[in-house]
């Protein structure tokens, strides 16, 4: 890369980074209590640099243990989501192909169940090890469903092969639930499940944007095979483009990504499927923009929607999941009717 094509990439990230920045700030200030930025700034000058300015330790505790990390986390999974949904779209050459409808999603919620209820592993795993696992097993299932299949098309046994995967994990997690939760335990796991950020924590945060971050990386590393697989496997493999190997690291990468987020907040629906059409209808097929377009438009979207959850009903705390889904589904109409009449 020449100095001028390093300075337009440094240029474009300063500008993505000022907008995520401003639109983390605005997450911190809008909730059940407004807090001005002037707070939020002495706060994190605060906690950052020690700067001694007289704060309320009320407002600090609801600015940096609260807002901030749930602000955060929402950016972190929002971008991952959107990230995850380009990608798969791009290798199965299928618009509706995103972590949720191809079981992923489902699958990395059994395993998390799994290891959370259960006690899978006895301590030794992890939450975000358990969904992994079953995000991976999930999509396993799913590709032996598609293989199997006769009489679709290539695309009509991924979206059915999907559903059908879907349908049994989140079959298999309500029944773990229900044989082995208590009452208690059963109320918070399906109010996760839906997509909760009130848990989240500072580690949290150090789990999910490295992840996020590392994924963007590997994805970006692959943009021009991407771009090849728009025009089908095929193609990519006449281009010299190792097909097999490509597909299997980019489909652990989002798998990777889902397993993460879906450990944090629970499963999320529509960022994975709605956030690339939006994008993709303005920036291009190309994914050296439409990746990093994508992530950005997927985190503002996730911090929106975490705003509306903690206030469109006064003293409660919508799930997450059910503010993506109320915002994404009339948003997704619209692309498919405008779609179709550009055709």
């Amino acid at each position: 890369m020449n100095r001028k094509g390093l300075c337009r990439w440094l240029g474009h990230g300063l500008w993505v980074s000022a907008v995520l920045f401003l639109a983390i700030m605005a997450g911190v200030a809008i909730g059940e209590t407004s807090i001005s930025l002037p707070v939020i700034a002495q706060v994190l000058a605060n906690k950052l640099w020690a700067a001694g300015y007289p704060v309320d330790l009320i407002d600090e505790g609801i600015v940096w243990n609260y807002r901030l990390t749930r602000a955060i986390v929402a950016a972190a999974c929002g971008a991952g989501l959107a990230i995850s949904g380009v990608v798969l779209q791009s290798l199965l050459r299928n618009p509706l192909a995103d972590p949720y409808l191809l079981g992923i999603s489902a699958g990395a919620s059994t395993g998390a169940v799994l290891v959370a209820i259960i006690g899978v592993g006895a301590g030794a795993i992890s939450l975000s090890t358990g969904a992994f696992a079953g995000a991976m097993a999930a999509f396993a299932l799913v590709a032996l469903l598609a293989r199997a299949s006769r009489g679709q098309t290539a695309a009509g046994q991924i979206i059915l092969a999907g559903i059908a995967g879907s349908q049994l994990f989140n079959a298999l997690t309500s029944f773990l639930i229900t044989r082995s939760a208590n009452a208690e335990q059963a109320r918070g796991i399906l109010f996760w499940l839906l997509g909760n950020l009130s848990g989240v924590r500072w580690s949290s945060v150090s789990l999910a944007v490295p992840v996020v971050s590392f994924g963007l990386v590997m994805c970006l590393w692959h943009r021009r095979s991407l771009d090849a697989f728009t025009f089908g496997a095929d193609s990519a493999a006449s281009l010299g483009i190792p097909v097999r190997r490509v597909q299997a690291t980019l489909i652990a990468t989002t798998a990777l990504i889902t397993a993460v987020m879906v450990s944090i907040v629970g499963s999320i629906g529509f960022v994975g499927l709605v956030v690339p059409h939006a994008v993709r209808m303005v920036a291009g097929v190309r994914h050296a923009r439409l990746l990093p377009l994508s992530a950005l438009s997927g985190a503002l979207f996730m911090i929106a929607a975490d705003a509306l959850s903690r206030t469109v009903i006064k003293g409660q705390v919508l799930p997450i999941g059910v503010i993506t889904a109320l915002l994404g589904a009339p948003v997704f109409a619209l692309i498919l009717i405008r779609g179709n009449r550009l055709r």
